[in-house]
């Protein structure tokens, strides 16, 4: 099973998150609330991709991703950050700071779910064929 931590402040969109990929196949998921619970949870077990807020009320998103980045165990780890700010220089010190990728909220559960299958290597289903009439 791959994991999926989502680390964000609102329940509300930790839960529009889980439901944007809960179709994706092997995924399970873990949830954090802060910055600081979601490098605890990543110490106790390890991830396979996190979809970061960055402005939570202990510790900005743009400080979870530079430690992580420090670790490296996970130098290598798929950080997807998924926030309200979408200026560019926002976007640029999430880039730097190591995201694999920069989505803004609102979002688009196809997008997301998209970003996060080529970033997993998970196949897209293929498409049903298409019915046969029968003479």
């Amino acid at each position: 099973m791959t994991t999926v931590l989502i680390v964000d402040d609102s329940p509300t969109i930790r839960r529009m998150v889980r439901v944007s990929l809960e179709g994706l196949p092997g995924l399970t998921f873990r949830e954090a609330r802060t910055g600081l619970e979601a490098i605890e949870s990543l110490v106790v077990a390890p991830a396979d991709l996190i979809v970061l807020d960055l402005n939570m009320p202990d510790m900005h998103g743009l400080d979870v991703l530079k430690f992580v980045r420090a670790q490296s165990s996970f130098t290598s780890l798929p950080i997807v950050v998924l926030t309200t700010r979408g200026d560019e220089t926002s976007r640029h010190a999430a880039m730097t700071a190591g995201a694999t990728s920069f989505l803004t909220k609102p979002f688009s559960a196809a997008a997301l779910a998209g970003e996060v299958r080529g970033l997993l290597g998970i196949e897209q289903p293929a498409s049903p064929a298409p019915a046969r009439e029968h003479p």
